[in-house]
Parts: C-alpha cells; structure tokens; sequence
C-alpha cells in the first residue's frame, strides 16, 4: 500500500516542478512512475489476503492520484505544444519586419549622406547637452541646446572644428536639466532599418544598426516614404 502511494506522489511531484526548458525530460520521469504505479497496483489486486481486503477508501484514494499524474501529463504535452506555436508565431511576426524601417530606443544611429538624426524622450521643455561618439569611441561632437518632448535631432556629420565625418555608426548620449537646473531625464530613438533576424535566440532578436533589439522594443514601424 505505501508502495503505490508513494510511487504516485514521486510522479505528481515530478510533473508538478516540470519547467518549459525540461519538459521532455519530466514526462520520460513522470510516465516511468506511471508504469511502476500499475504494476503495483495489480500486484496489491493479485496479492490481496482475501481475510483483509483492499481498504474501499484507500483504493479510491489511489485511483484519484492515477488519473492526477495522467492528467499532468496531458497537460505537459500541451504546454508543449502551446509553446511551440508561440515560438513559430514569434518567428513569423520578427522575419516580416526584415527590411521594415522602424523606431526603438536607442543612442547610435547610421550618417548616410552627411546626416543622422534621433528624436528625443523627454517629459518637458529641457536645456540638453548632447555628446556623439564615433565607433571607436572617441568624442566628435557635443553641443548644449533647447529640446522639447518629441523633437528631433538631425546632426550634419561635422565634428566640433566643423570637418566633414565619414559616413558610419555613430552614438549620442545626452543629459538634460530644466529651468531650474534640475536634472531631467532624457532618452532617445532612432529610426532605422531592421537588418536581419536571429532566430536562434529566445526570443528572437532583430539587428538594428548593428544592435540586438527583442519584439517588444519597436515603438512604430514607418511607412515608406512617410
């Protein structure tokens, strides 16, 4: 009796700690103590002494957990599934935005032409002071102007002795304060084109100006042209 009872409890423990990355694993457990449960149970059905039957309630008892740890692993084999088509889903929605120009929030954006540009995050109307980076690191630009929530920054590509940069990734960073030189805090976006989609990662990440950004970070996809 306590042999069947405690083969059942191993397996709704087992099937109770099951996690997303081990699924597999837990149900090969799970159905193992499955296995071990009925050839138990008939072996007490055989091997009862007929002077001392089978408790009534301590069958019933064991019969509940037998359709318990066939239930969870019921619902194991459908979590997995539910997750499979989540991760496809995902798969899907991030390859269409291969090519899609989009805006997320972000410091580094590409001078093509002469010109790069990020909008400001900002909750007021702030005295920024910008600082732009080239790839290497090296400070080539910084400036101390008005901005205001939303607005846009577009830079010319000239250093701070005005000479023309080459085109490439290029970084802002800014820090604000308001009319009482209080510090605010300050963000920034940029707009640029999704590059490609690695799709072994979990989730899936989209390359955007040679940074990794998941789904949930794109803030609006722009129309071509718009």
């Amino acid at each position: 009796m306590t042999s069947v009872t405690s083969a059942v409890t191993s397996a709704t423990s087992t099937s109770t700690g099951t996690t997303t990355g081990s699924t597999a694993v837990d149900n090969t457990m799970i159905a193992s103590n499955f296995t071990t449960f009925l050839q138990l149970l008939t072996t007490q059905l055989k091997n009862q002494n007929p002077l001392d039957p089978l408790d009534t309630n301590q069958f019933t008892q064991q019969l509940v957990q037998f359709a318990q740890v066939e239930q969870q692993m019921k619902s194991n084999d459908q979590l997995s599934t539910l997750i499979s088509l989540d991760k496809s889903a995902q798969a899907t929605t991030a390859l269409a935005y291969v090519g899609a120009t989009v805006v997320v929030d972000g410091s580094a954006a590409k001078l093509t032409n002469g010109q790069a540009t990020w909008e400001f995050t900002v909750a007021k109307p702030s005295t920024a002071t910008v600082t732009i980076t080239d790839s290497a690191g090296s400070n080539v630009y910084s400036s101390s102007f008005t901005v205001n929530p939303g607005q846009k920054f577009t830079w010319d590509g000239k250093d701070s002795n005005g000479k023309q940069l080459a085109d490439g990734t290029y970084t802002l960073t800014a820090t604000a304060v308001d009319a009482n030189k209080q510090a605010v805090t300050i963000g920034t976006q940029v707009q640029a084109t999704v590059d490609s989609v690695d799709l072994t990662q979990d989730p899936v990440v989209l390359s955007i100006n040679g940074a990794d950004y998941t789904l949930d970070k794109i803030k609006k996809i722009v129309r071509s042209g718009a």
